[in-house]
């Protein structure tokens, strides 16, 4: 919070301030402050005063030009004070704003203003103690006052009130010239007392949802643990801006309603959470234990593929039985382990262990899958390889006929690869010959051929989408 600017009244000057409250400049404050500081001068300027507002003092002059010449030096004085008590509503007027900014906005412009008010306080000391000194070096009741006397009186007046003007002029000017910081300074403050009642609600209303789920037989011992936490916070709030600074209690507040909306969001989902976790607990059991009875069929495809196909065929799957049987029994441990923190209402640590149930459960699931996938394919191959060949070549064929639409010649870049999946395809037929064909080989290759030429096509497409 920026300090507050130093006040305007030297020590020499300060008891001979008048000293109106800080107010609102209204018609009523201003009887107010007329009042009070009539009460407050010191009777040098008290008993000038009221000349300015009712024509002049209650001595009984004589005619002549020294008495012409006093007449001129208690209407300096007059409008003297006038001016200085002008200059001093004004000051305290926006001493009110400037603390209002100092208060809300710690920004370089907002210390600026401080700093800047701090100086014009400043030039507001020395101008008031000119005026007094020269109200108190003239006693214009003097009855042997002389001409000469009153007409420096006058002049030395007059001068103290054309400098009161001038400073309380400036004044103004920089008045005018805090119309954004202020702005800001009072949005702010505006929002401060809702975002304290919001702050409020919110902590209201997650302790009311965690009751509630509490009723319903949940411990939710971590949320009222986070709710907790949040009770210095609400302290602090409590203390208020005066104490911790606007800006600091406005991000206090927003803060401490998002958490509190998020304790009371998850106490309401506590009971679908539970009821969620409990299905997912049947459910992944299940699951365990069909493929615990999937794994044992492994065997018999492995043996079947050793059988009619070379090694190369199978090699690879030698490791899903062993494989799917240690996956199934970690995950069936995991799932020992998520009942537990489920009935121990450890939430995070129920999901956590169920998510690693189901990722051990999904490799052995691909594994298993993969045998089975295995014999199917290379009994399809094996019957009629010529469907595969042909399935590869038509993807050739059509990639061809793509990179030679609208031209004479394909572009090499397209034309090449295209001819060396042709050959690609070739070698891998010519691998069906002889008496023990390496089946998955011949399936891995036409796969192979098949990404390549869709890369080609992806590239022929993209380039001519953009204008190539």
């Amino acid at each position: 919070m920026t300090a507050k600017p130093p006040q305007p009244y030297s020590p020499s000057t300060r008891a001979r301030r008048p000293s109106p409250p800080r107010a609102p400049a209204s018609p009523l404050r201003r009887a107010l402050l007329d009042t009070l500081t009539l009460a407050a001068l010191p009777l040098a300027v008290a008993l000038a005063l009221p000349a300015a507002f009712a024509g002049g003092g209650t001595r009984r002059w004589f005619g002549g030009r020294a008495d012409s010449q006093r007449a001129e030096a208690q209407a300096a004085k007059d409008d003297a004070a006038a001016a200085f008590y002008e200059l001093d509503t004004a000051q305290r007027d926006l001493r009110i704003s400037i603390e209002t900014i100092g208060a809300v906005d710690a920004s370089p412009a907002a210390r600026r203003a401080v700093e800047g008010f701090a100086d014009l306080g400043r030039r507001i000391d020395e101008a008031s103690h000119r005026y007094i000194q020269a109200v108190d070096a003239h006693d214009l009741d003097r009855d042997d006052l002389e001409g000469s006397a009153a007409a420096r009186a006058r002049t030395e007046l007059t001068a103290a009130k054309d400098e009161l003007v001038r400073v309380k002029q400036d004044l103004d000017r920089f008045e005018q010239g805090l119309g954004p910081l202020l702005g800001k300074a009072e949005t702010q403050l505006a929002r401060l007392a809702p975002a304290v009642e919001r702050a409020r609600q919110a902590l209201l209303a997650a302790s009311e949802a965690l009751d509630a789920a509490r009723g319903s037989g949940l411990r939710a011992d971590d949320l009222a643990a986070r709710l907790a936490a949040l009770a210095p916070e609400l302290t602090r709030l409590n203390q208020g801006a005066g104490q911790h600074g606007v800006p600091q209690t406005l991000e206090r507040a927003e803060r401490v309603s998002r958490e509190a909306g998020a304790i009371r969001a998850e106490a309401g989902r506590l009971p679908e959470r539970a009821a969620e976790i409990d299905h997912r607990l049947v459910s992944l059991r299940t699951r365990a234990q069909a493929l615990t009875t999937r794994a044992g069929q492994v065997e018999p495809v492995l043996s079947e593929l050793r059988r009619r196909f070379t090694a190369a065929c199978w090699q690879d799957l030698q490791h899903v039985p062993d494989e799917s049987e240690e996956h199934v029994r970690q995950a069936e441990g995991k799932l020992a382990e998520a009942r537990t923190a489920r009935a121990e209402q450890r939430w995070a640590d129920a999901t956590a262990l169920l998510s690693t149930v189901r990722a051990l459960l999904n490799s052995t699931d691909e594994a298993v899958s993969a045998a089975g996938d295995r014999l199917t394919r290379l009994n399809a191959v094996q019957k009629d390889p010529q469907q595969e060949i042909e399935r590869t070549r038509f993807a050739i064929r059509d990639a061809q006929r793509l990179a030679m639409a609208g031209r004479n010649t394909p572009d090499p870049r397209h034309a090449r690869p295209l001819d060396e999946s042709v050959a690609r395809l070739e070698r891998a037929v010519g691998t069906l010959e002889g008496r023990h064909p390496d089946y998955w080989h011949f399936l891995t290759e036409t796969e192979a051929v098949r990404r390549g030429v869709a890369q080609v096509v992806g590239q022929i497409r993209e380039e001519r989408g953009g204008g190539h």
